[in-house]
């Protein structure tokens, strides 16, 4: 072969490679390429496939709340669809129990077949209930007491084996006859009137009378058996009258004047204090004549009204606080005191009784009886079955209260109160007033202290002067009062200008103090008696204090006590 030949064959090989090298650089350039492509979608599927598992526990979590929710919803079908099939067992349950297929009667009523409500229905309707009790022109619906008497026959028939024939029963309604027959009873009885004392004349002195009256008392034990009788043959509709009785009082107007008299009576004296006379006699005025009838309830506060200036009260001492002061209408606390007294002596049941703050000295300490208007009251209740009245006068500082009306113990009995000091509290703190003609450091007392006590009060009866009983009536707790002292912290002694001024050691009141500490009294602030201490008189087993409110606001230590006493009569 030529060289030619092999130069051409040997160009065409070396075209032939650049060929086969470029089909191999395109190769593998596309082999690269595509490894590339490859790499990169390998990279995106493992990107991909990091996230998967948290895409398949969310996918997971909400698979699982939707059948759980899906659970739920099924549970709570098909317990309603089992409830709803219960409630319609039940009732075709109850229906077929509550109906009777046996041949049943009741008397003559056929309730075969019936429910129980059927029954009852059948049954009212044979006895319909029209039961009336007449009286004069009044009449009265007896109550329907057959409902029981049914309501037990249905519950034996509908509960056991039920027979074919019963009997309605009305036996052992006796007791629930008399208790109506008795409300009927209350509706038309008509207590009978005694004579008794109806008003009362100031100019002369003298009552006037009311007459008596006749009552009428139905006749219970008669109705009662008719109306048992009318039950036992089953007439339901009957019209029953009833019968009254007249009854006469015990008491005729004739007899009244002769039986009526002062059955309490309680006296105190008075200070010269003229402005505070005055208020105990306008107090003892508005109670003079007062009538109360049976039943009625007096209150001291409501009797006098107001002790204002425009009714006549004058400014008399009273303590405010603690502190004396002028105030209209000091000194009818007396009056309350007085009349106190003579009621529990007559036998009447007190209802609210307060202790003054501070020990009284017209009547024994735990045995008077306080008045503020608009606070604490006097109050008792006329516990007799005749009227009363209250006679009070005023004269030479000589106050006199009585209770009249007809005796309400019997012969020989009495009631009186006896108050014992129980303990005994300290005074304030002394009071200390600046006094340079004193002596440095000398003292002068000007009114010595007065103790504060408690009291016990018993209620004592007596038959024929011995006494019978002795009992625990109420409590009473007193404040003490301080001690007033000059003395000279100046260190300057100026020369007196009044030799007469030795003071009052022996710790006596003036007559002005005197009759002010028991004024138409203003309540006390706890402040007070702050620091007090009790010191034991008695034996150690003390009453128990009773329990109410204290003197309007006083404190424990000084509290006065509300009490309402046992009823003399019990």
């Amino acid at each position: 072969m030529s060289q030619v030949d092999n130069r051409q064959r040997g160009g065409g090989r070396t075209n032939t490679s650049k060929n086969e090298d470029k089909r191999n650089t395109q190769g593998t350039s596309r082999r690269t390429s595509q490894s590339y492509r490859q790499g990169s979608n390998q990279l995106r599927r493992g990107k991909k496939r990091r996230r998967g598992p948290q895409y398949d526990i969310t996918k997971v979590l909400l698979g699982i709340i939707i059948a759980v929710i899906s659970v739920i919803g099924v549970m709570a079908a098909v317990k309603l669809v089992g409830s709803g099939k219960a409630k319609d067992t039940e009732v075709i349950s109850s229906t077929q129990e509550s109906q009777l297929k046996k041949d049943v009667k009741v008397d003559d009523v056929s309730i075969t077949g019936m429910s129980r409500e059927e029954a009852r229905d059948a049954i009212e309707k044979k006895y319909q209930w029209q039961i009336n009790i007449t009286y004069k022109d009044d009449e009265y619906k007896f109550k329907n007491l057959l409902d029981k008497k049914v309501d037990a026959l249905l519950e034996e028939i509908y509960t056991k084996d039920p027979k074919e024939s019963y009997t309605l029963s009305l036996d052992g309604m006796e007791e629930d006859v008399k208790a109506e027959v008795k409300a009927i009873a209350e509706k038309w009885d008509v207590q009978a009137k005694n004579g008794s004392i109806s008003g009362f004349d100031k100019k002369t002195g003298e009552f006037t009378y009311a007459g008596e009256q006749n009552g009428v008392v139905i006749d219970q034990d008669k109705l009662t058996a008719d109306v048992l009788a009318q039950l036992k043959t089953k007439n339901f509709q009957a019209v029953i009258p009833a019968s009254g009785k007249e009854v006469a009082p015990k008491i005729t107007e004739a007899q009244a004047k002769k039986l009526y008299k002062t059955i309490g009576t309680y006296g105190t004296t008075t200070t010269s204090n003229s402005d505070r006379n005055k208020n105990i006699e306008l107090a003892s005025n508005a109670l003079d004549g007062l009538i109360l009838k049976p039943g009625e309830e007096f209150s001291f506060n409501k009797a006098t009204g107001e002790r204002s200036s425009a009714k006549g009260y004058r400014p008399a001492g009273a303590y405010l606080n603690g502190v004396l002061v002028e105030e209209p209408g000091g000194g009818v606390c007396q009056v309350s005191s007085t009349l106190y007294n003579a009621v529990v002596f007559s036998g009447l049941t007190t209802t609210e009784r307060h202790a003054h703050s501070y020990e009284p000295s017209y009547v024994t300490p735990g045995e008077d009886a306080m008045v503020s208007f608009g606070g604490p009251d006097m109050k008792f209740v006329n516990s007799s079955s005749s009227s009363i009245a209250i006679r009070a006068s005023f004269s030479k500082q000589k106050l006199k209260i009585s209770i009249v009306g007809i005796p309400i113990l019997e012969d020989g009995i009495t009631y009186s109160m006896s108050s014992k000091k129980t303990a005994e509290l300290d005074a304030p703190a002394p009071i200390y007033e600046e006094d340079q003609t004193l002596q440095p450091n000398e003292q002068k007392i000007v009114k010595a202290e007065t103790k504060g006590s408690r009291w016990v009060t018993n209620l004592v009866k007596k038959k024929d002067g011995v006494v019978t009983s002795d009992e625990f009536f109420h409590n009473s707790t007193y404040r003490g009062k301080p001690a007033t002292i000059k003395r000279n912290t100046s260190g300057v002694v100026v020369p007196g200008t009044n030799p007469a001024d030795t003071g009052n050691p022996t710790g006596s009141q003036n007559p002005g103090e005197a009759t002010a500490s028991h004024g138409n009294e203003v309540p006390v602030t706890p402040a007070a008696t702050e620091g007090q201490q009790e010191k034991p008189t008695a034996p150690e087993t003390q009453p128990t204090k009773a329990q109410g409110p204290s003197d309007n606001g006083g404190d424990a230590s000084s509290a006065t006590e509300n009490i309402v006493p046992p009823n003399p009569m019990n």
